[in-house]
This record gives structure tokens, C-alpha cells and sequence, in this order.
């Protein structure tokens, strides 16, 4: 059998499997060591990663995540909903298995990341799709604004960057819960790729380090994709509907000049990716309402039509 086929093949016969099995008790999600998103647990996928044979960390990851799919109901019935947004409703079975491919895909990236300064270690290739706009700014001296998402890969591309551009970048990111594994997590990726791995409350502009790493030409990476509670959102249309991203990115241009550019992310295989970097978006320091409204579209828009063709890309666990 092809491996493009297996890949099809096992997520069809998983999501299957999901749709029919009935759903367990919930699975602890307050914050604790044996939380979901805890610290035990990433250890223990932390080395499971780094140590198991090789196939088993090439093929496990699908079958894990359609697991954790079955034990985590309400994670799934969130992600449904988020899928029918991106991509319109779907029949069951349909649903189904974009709901688990989306599982497979979340925990084959999570698994590549977590190999990171191991024996199973391999580089992550990757298609960047770009604009000659995007190209002469990223060969440019001055900082840029990434605007990205919980979308396949994303944590790859600082490495990326730091490689193909020798671009300084810094990723700013809400806290975790459990700090232990916002520690091995950002270990990690700081290994990976050389990033440097910033965390804010509220307001992303109260670190101020983010506008003199701009102005000093770096790169500074937020997400847009979702706006936690005490972030200073603005309003736009998602997917047709009402939505909102946050207030940070189009701040930062006001202050620092610097362009927004979208970039997201699609897992195509083993370590492989493709990038999709959009044309930049720019906020004049006297930038009037309606302007920095259409700005903000403009970074909702690119998001949509990302997300609309790669529904099971997005990993969008939360409403």
C-alpha cells in the first residue's frame, strides 16, 4: 500500500471507530500534574518520543491522537463546532473523520516537536509559499510582525525563519496552566529552532522587550486565532460571522512601523510542511478607527481563507 494511502486509510477506519464507540466519563482537565495538558503527561510523551523506536514514533501518533479524541468528549464536540465554522456543516461520518484527522495531525506535530535533541531528531522540510512583497522584506533589514495560528507546524516556523532568513525571532504566547510543562514545552522549542519563547498576561504590549526586538529588526510571532479572557480584542468577521483576534498585533505596527504579515501552516506528511505567507498588512501611527478596522479584516480574512482550505489544520480546541 502507498504511504499516501495508509495515511488516508488510517484516519477513515479511526474516525469510524470513534463515531460508533460511545464516549468515556471526562477526563481531568483542571490544572494538575495528571491534567491533559499537565506535566506528567508531556513527560511521559516526552519520552515515549525521544526513545521509542522510530517506526513506533512515525506511526503511533494517528492512533494516539484518535485515542485521546475518544477520551476527551468535550474537546471533540468544541472542535466539531469549530470545524462546522471553517468549513460549513458536514455529515456525520464526514465529521467524524475531520474531527480525528484533526486529532492525528495535533498529535503528529506535538510528537515531532517533542523529539527534539533525540535519536529520533530529523529536520522538517517545508514548501514556503511566498509573494515577491514577503521576499524582499524577509531579505530586509527591518522587524516584522508574524501573524500566525494553532495551525499544523506552527511552532516549526521560528526555526524556519532563524535558518532560511537568519532572522531573530521571538514567539509570544499566553501562559499554560501547569508551569512544569510550559517549561519542557518552550525548552523545547528553543532548541529546536533558537527562538526565544515570551509569555504575557492580558495586554501583549505591557513586555515591552517585543518593540525593541522590532526595532532592532527582529521578528515577533503572535497568534491570532484565538482572544483569551482580559485581551483587548477587535471586532471583524470570521468565517461569515461575527468573530474577533486580538488588539496586539495592530498595536504594534501603530508603534513600531512594522508590517504584519500572515503566515500559517499545513502538515503534509512526516515532517513535512507547507508555509503560507500572505502580503503584508500595514498600521499607520495615526492610523484613523476605520482604518485599523480594515487592517484587522484583512489579518481575519487571511486567517478564513487559510483555514476554510485546511479545516483539519486548525486545532482549535477552544471555542
Amino acid at each position: 500500500m502507498q504511504p499516501l494511502a495508509r495515511e488516508l486509510l488510517l484516519p477513515l477506519v479511526l474516525a469510524a471507530i470513534t463515531a460508533l464507540v460511545p464516549p468515556p466519563a471526562r477526563a481531568p482537565t483542571s490544572p494538575g500534574s495528571l491534567a491533559l495538558d499537565g506535566v506528567f503527561w508531556r513527560r511521559t510523551a516526552r519520552l515515549g518520543a525521544s526513545r521509542a523506536p522510530w517506526w513506533f514514533v512515525r506511526w503511533s501518533p494517528p492512533v494516539i491522537g484518535a485515542a485521546l479524541a475518544m477520551a476527551t468528549p468535550d474537546l471533540r464536540r468544541t472542535l466539531s463546532r469549530q470545524l462546522t465554522r471553517a468549513r460549513g456543516r458536514a455529515g456525520v461520518l464526514r465529521d467524524a473523520l475531520d474531527v480525528v484527522r484533526t486529532f492525528a495531525n495535533f498529535a503528529s506535530c506535538l510528537t515531532e516537536l517533542l523529539t527534539t535533541g533525540s535519536k529520533n531528531a530529523r529536520h522538517a522540510e517545508a514548501i514556503v509559499h511566498t509573494t515577491p512583497r514577503v521576499d524582499d522584506l524577509l531579505s530586509g533589514p527591518g522587524g516584522l510582525i508574524f501573524a500566525t495560528a494553532h495551525t499544523a507546524g506552527w511552532e516549526s516556523l521560528g526555526a524556519l525563519l532563524a535558518r532560511d532568513h537568519h532572522r531573530r525571532v521571538m514567539v509570544v504566547m499566553q501562559r499554560e496552566r501547569d508551569e512544569g510543562a510550559r517549561q519542557l514545552q518552550d525548552t523545547l522549542r528553543q532548541v529546536q529552532g533558537g527562538v526565544q519563547i515570551v509569555h504575557v498576561g492580558g495586554d501583549p504590549l505591557a513586555s515591552l522587550p517585543l518593540m525593541r526586538h522590532l526595532r532592532e529588526g527582529g521578528v515577533v510571532a503572535l497568534q491570532i486565532d484565538r482572544v483569551p479572557a482580559g485581551m483587548a480584542g477587535r471586532s471583524v468577521r470570521l468565517f461569515g460571522q461575527p468573530g474577533a483576534i486580538p488588539e496586539g498585533p495592530l498595536r504594534l505596527s501603530q508603534l513600531t512601523g512594522a508590517p504584519i504579515v500572515p503566515v500559517f501552516s499545513a502538515r503534509t506528511g512526516h515532517r513535512r510542511y507547507r508555509v503560507y505567507v500572505e502580503d503584508p498588512i500595514s498600521v499607520a501611527r495615526r492610523a484613523e478607527p476605520e482604518a485599523i478596522g480594515a487592517a484587522a479584516q484583512q489579518i481575519a480574512d487571511a486567517l478564513s481563507k487559510f483555514v476554510s482550505a485546511h479545516p483539519t489544520q486548525w486545532f482549535a480546541f477552544h471555542d
